[in-house]
């Protein structure tokens, strides 16, 4: 199958967290395609191994490819860190990962301390750290995990108190006197009214803002751009708790059809 300027665009995310990143990415095109894809049999990621990781994404981009599509946007920061630089080179579409994608314009902005905020996976491999430092070495980039801010979003059960886990991370951060800090995983924007009662808003950079900004301008670079004037079709995909999905959806994006299950394993 041969890939077209109409054939959609893959988004995936363990579970609605890469919904934010939709959600930017269709305020500025609208006409694209969209298949989405949460992994809620196997969220949350941030406590997954990289092989374990590996799988899931190319089981998910297997899919994919069975759909056609011409780019996948790795909507989840975890998988971008540990998966794939594995799976990079083995499909013949676009792979857009969160971190390595926005690092560049973030090491330019001119700040020399920066937090990041993410999952326990994300943060032992010192991805966003990596990243920045190679554009700009001299930026010191303090990394912190929050392995309860994904269920936290995802409404699973749990004993974590809330105020107190947020306000704890919020301290720790504040004591490297951060100019900046990343919101490292596309869940925990739904949490910035909740963190700002600890840190100023204005303190904290959304990476999908800057993600989607990448995207189009690459896919317009690579002549990908759907030229097509109406809206883009939507569908959305789920490997369990499809009810869970449609009701956390509402937090990033409307969605107007219930996910279809898959199981890819």
């Amino acid at each position: 199958m041969s890939i077209e300027k109409t054939s959609p665009i893959g988004f995936f995310d363990s579970g609605v967290g890469g919904l934010s990143v939709l959600a930017k990415f269709r305020a500025i095109l609208e006409n694209e395609n969209i298949l989405y894809f949460g992994d809620l049999k196997n969220l949350p990621y941030g406590n997954k191994s990289k092989t374990e990781l590996v799988g899931f994404a190319q089981n998910i981009l297997d899919f994919f490819e069975s759909k056609n599509v011409k780019a996948v946007v790795i909507a989840c920061n975890t998988s971008s860190a540990l998966a794939y630089e594995s799976i990079k080179n083995k499909y013949n579409f676009k792979i857009y990962p969160i971190i390595q994608s926005c690092a560049k314009k973030i090491s330019n902005m001119g700040f020399s301390t920066i937090g990041v905020f993410a999952t326990q996976g994300t943060i032992f491999t010192h991805a966003y750290k990596n990243e920045i430092n190679k554009y700009d070495k001299n930026i010191n980039v303090i990394e912190i995990a929050c392995p309860n801010w994904v269920e936290i979003v995802e409404g699973i059960e749990s004993n974590i108190d809330e105020h107190f886990d947020l306000k704890t991370k919020c301290s720790e951060m504040l004591k490297y006197n951060p100019q900046k800090i990343i919101l490292g995983c596309t869940h925990y924007p739904y949490l910035i009214d909740k963190l700002t009662e600890f840190v100023p808003r204005e303190m904290f950079i959304n990476p999908s803002e800057i993600f989607v900004d990448f995207i189009k301008e690459d896919l317009e670079k690579s002549n990908l751009l759907n030229p097509t004037i109406q809206k883009g079709i939507e569908e959305f995909f789920v490997s369990a708790r499809q009810e869970d999905f449609v009701k956390n959806a509402q937090i990033f994006y409307q969605i107007k059809q219930n996910p279809q299950i898959i199981n890819l394993a």
